[in-house]
């Protein structure tokens, strides 16, 4: 071999490098092992286990790597999954006159009865009214809700009692085989909609409007119990408002449970754990509606409220605040809005889709004090035309 002058080959330096190649080449194939590895083991969950490989290798992948378990379910689990599949899958009983079946939720009287009679007025085949007085018997200024309470029990601010009394009107409203779509509300909630836009909203869809999302944070993941365990693990805990608006399958299946709902009643209350406090009413249904079907439920509540002033109570809006121009702001939001709780504060935003069309969300707001009826009476005609 020809060498120039001045330019020397040392035999140590070829030693170096074709020994340094080799290793460079072990690594580089053991990090792409590895990254198959995790993939498969890991996969984004709209994709399967194998999506960045063909069928062909990914045969063979799958041939030595170890088998992926499924849960086991118990006893009490198997008979829940298999009752709650039969619920949501059963046809729905054809009706004649399909109604709406409004639950309000009250300590006593309803502050909006006169409001709530303009919005049913001259609709009285296509809905029923049930009212839960957890405190006081309510007197009523509207003849549409005259002999129209349940049987009802104190409720508890934060409590399974809450609960109860929930499927205590679900209970009242299921005995009508008209009731094809139940909303619950508080005292404080009026309607956004004239009668006819919201019974078609409602009826003209096959989903439940449930408020629901997974919250890292203390008031969301930090609320969950290690004795939820092994029905409800912490992957599955959901957080959401109460006020909910259910077609009759899902109501049935909430009166169905009583394996989740038990669970609830002895690990989530106010105190639990020390000082961890746990509040079933917005925690249950979310989670229950979230296992049993989530691809039937919309994620958000079709009732509006206002939590931006990051207080622990919503705003309430007294009778100054109501305006046209309020109501008309409300019933052009098109987005839900979730915040997760903690430090790290995330805001998430989805548009609110009906039978794929993008829609306004909300048909009902709350907290409105008593003092704004008049307002409320004086605009809601012309703007619920509008």
């Amino acid at each position: 071999m020809k060498v120039f002058p001045g330019f020397r080959i040392s035999p140590m330096s070829r030693s170096k490098s074709s020994s340094k190649r080799p290793m460079w080449i072990i690594v580089l194939v053991s990090l792409v092992c590895i990254l198959l590895i995790m993939v498969y083991l890991y996969p984004p969950q709209q994709y399967s286990s194998c999506y960045l490989l063909s069928s062909k290798v990914c045969g063979h992948f799958e041939y030595w790597l170890p088998p992926i378990s499924a849960k086991v379910l118990n006893d009490d689990e198997l008979t829940a999954r298999v009752v709650m599949r039969d619920i949501i899958s059963m046809p729905t009983v054809p009706s004649k006159n399909p109604k709406i079946a409004f639950m309000f939720l009250t300590p006593g009287s309803l502050p909006f009865e006169k409001l709530w009679d303009k919005f049913f007025l001259g609709h009285e085949d296509r809905f029923s009214i049930y009212v839960h007085a957890s405190r006081h018997k309510p007197v009523h200024v509207s003849h549409l809700f005259i002999g129209r309470n349940i049987r009802s029990e104190r409720v508890a601010w934060g409590k399974i009692s809450m609960v109860d009394a929930e499927k205590r009107l679900l209970a009242s409203a299921l005995q009508d085989t008209d009731n094809q779509h139940f909303v619950l509300l508080s005292e404080s909630c009026v309607p956004l909609h004239n009668f006819d836009y919201v019974y078609s909203y409602l009826m003209e869809t096959n989903v439940s409007f449930v408020d629901c999302f997974g919250d890292p944070g203390p008031h969301g993941a930090g609320r969950y119990s290690e004795h939820m365990l092994p029905e409800i693990e912490r992957k599955d805990w959901r957080k959401g408002s109460q006020w909910f608006s259910i077609k009759r399958q899902h109501a049935l299946l909430v009166l169905a449970d009583s394996l989740y709902y038990t669970k609830f009643k002895l690990h989530c209350k106010p105190g639990m754990d020390g000082n961890k406090n746990c509040y079933a009413d917005e925690h249950y249904l979310p989670t229950l509606l979230n296992t049993a079907d989530p691809t039937g439920i919309t994620n958000w509540s079709v009732t509006h409220v206002d939590w931006s002033e990051g207080k622990w109570h919503p705003r309430a809006y007294r009778a100054g605040d109501v305006t046209f121009e309020l109501l008309k702001n409300l019933t052009s939001i098109n987005e839900n809005v979730h915040v997760t709780s903690g430090f790290k504060r995330v805001v998430m935003r989805k548009p609110c889709l009906w039978n794929g069309m993008k829609r306004p969300c909300y048909l009902f707001a709350r907290k409105f004090y008593p003092e704004a009826l008049e307002n409320l009476m004086n605009i809601f005609s012309n703007f619920t035309v509008f």
